[in-house]
Parts: structure tokens; sequence; C-alpha cells
């Protein structure tokens, strides 16, 4: 008997879904920061074994949007809220109990099993995470709640035996060496965007797409050309820094990760180019791939 399904995570910005993806993938997938809104897309990381494969889906946080962007990174969401086979319902020691009334009721509603992981457990004492249990079992009665701590890799393995007597029957979807639905250029923009968005500060990392203009792959190098937009030209001004000091920090640290990502050398160029407004920019959007 073989058994597959797509197992969709979903919860609060900055509770640590990305985290616990890559760790139950075994790879890098997601970039993590401490930063609310890192996750902006709908990434699958995909499991497969001899009886089994799990795609696993990573969300963006639920959030109320503010903007046509996080108007796309919601739809991206609710996409996940029809073809989930199970949830894994994150959330914190830390979070308040008001999840998305909205959400809430889909998750109510659902017939899919619903797995609620506490998260950072080994932050917190064991008082506040008993707390959290029983709010939840008010909130979501039919859910198996499970502790975890997604960066210790803690209890994973209890999580994953879950998820696989959860599957339904059926033949894997996608090939057993595809860890993956993104391309590589994906990795590459994402891993610029990732270390803006830890070396900047205020809105000026939220204001930032990275899209990738070209990527040669050859034997023993990758060379690949990406162009970071802003939406003022005073950002685009702090993006650069004094002497290009900022944006060659940028670069330095995404190669370091990227090579280790590819396991090749990289040569990687960076350009900031202005792009007024296009968070709200339905054009645009759709040009940087927010087409759920």
């Amino acid at each position: 008997m073989h058994k597959s399904g797509f197992v969709n995570i979903v919860g609060c910005p900055n509770v640590g879904k990305s985290t616990l993806l890559n760790a139950l993938v075994g790879q890098r997938l997601a970039i993590t920061t401490s930063k609310a809104q890192t996750t902006r897309h709908r990434i699958f990381g995909i499991v497969t074994e001899k009886d089994y494969q799990i795609v696993f889906s990573d969300t963006p946080g639920i959030l109320k949007p503010h903007y046509k962007m996080q108007e796309k990174m919601m739809q991206f969401v609710s996409t996940a809220f029809k073809d989930a086979d199970v949830f894994l319902v994150i959330t914190d020691v830390f979070e308040d109990i008001a999840f998305d009334e909205e959400y809430l009721a889909k998750l109510q509603a659902t017939e899919a099993p619903i797995i609620l992981l506490i998260n950072k457990i080994d932050a917190a004492p064991a008082e506040k995470t008993e707390e959290k249990i029983e709010e939840w079992k008010i909130k979501l009665p039919k859910a198996k709640i499970l502790c975890i701590s997604a960066l210790m890799k803690f209890n994973l393995d209890s999580v994953l035996k879950r998820i696989i007597e959860l599957l339904p029957e059926g033949e894997a979807f996608y090939d057993k060496d595809q860890v993956t639905d993104k391309p590589e250029r994906f990795f590459v923009s994402e891993t610029v965007r990732e270390k803006i968005l830890q070396n900047y500060k205020r809105e000026v990392p939220y204001s930032v797409e990275v899209i990738i203009e070209s990527f040669k792959e050859e034997p023993t190098i990758i060379k690949t050309r990406a162009v970071i937009f802003v939406e003022r030209e005073s950002q685009k001004g702090i993006i650069i820094g004094e002497g290009g000091k900022a944006l060659k920090r940028v670069g330095i640290q995404a190669r370091k990760d990227l090579e280790t990502f590819f396991g090749k050398q990289i040569h990687l160029e960076l350009y900031v180019k202005v792009e007024k407004d296009w968070r709200n920019n339905e054009l645009s959007l759709k040009k940087y791939g927010y087409n759920p």
C-alpha cells in the first residue's frame, strides 16, 4: 500500500512555518528570518520514501492585507485551504490566541484532519505550554495537538509518524528525486531577499522584490544576475549604501549561502532599480509571480 498527499502548513506570521518545512524536508528550501512576512509565496517541499510521498506546502503567514501584494499572498493561503489532505496548523507558545476568525472557521469546518503544532516550547516554561494546549483544545477541539521545537527538531518524528498515519492511499504526485516545485532561479531570488530582510530595517526590506535576469549553470560554476526592485529612489540609495558597501555585503552573504545550496561556485551580480508602487500594481505583481 502506497500513501501520498498534500500536507499544508498554515499559521500566523513568524511562528516558524518555514523553519518547520525545512526541518521536515531535511533541506533548506524556504528562507527564514526573525521578521514577519518573510514568506510571500506558496512553496512545496517533497519527501518521498518507498511507501509514501508527502508534499508539504509552506504558505505566507495569515494577516489582514493592507495592499495588493498582501492580498495575493492571502490568495496563496486560501488555495492551501482547498487542497489539503492534512493540515499542519502551527502556532507558538508566545502567540496571541486571536487567530484570524475567517480562517479558524474554515479549519473548524474542514473534513481534512488537523495536527496543531505548538512551536518554540524550548523557549518557554512548561506552564505556558500547558496554557496554550488548553486554549487550543477549545478553539480546535478536533485537532491532534503536538508540542514541538522546529528549530531544535524536537518531537518532529512524532509529527511525521502522525502525518503518515493520516495520508490517503495513492500514487506519488512527483518523481522520487524531486524535492520542490520551484525552479533554481526562485532560490537565488529568495536568498538575496533573505539577506535584504536581515540587513535593512523598517519598511525598506518589505518594499523589495528580486528578479533573476539570467541564470547560467556550468559544470563548476553558476553565473547569475539579479535585479532588486524598490518603490522609491530613496530606498535605492539605502539598499546600495555609501560607496556600494551595503549592496556588496548582501551579495557576499547571498553568494555564500547559494554555494552551500547548489554545491558550486557562484558568480552573483546585483543591480538595483526603481519601480514605483509595485506592491499595488496588478501588472507588476503578475510579472513577479503573485498569481495564485
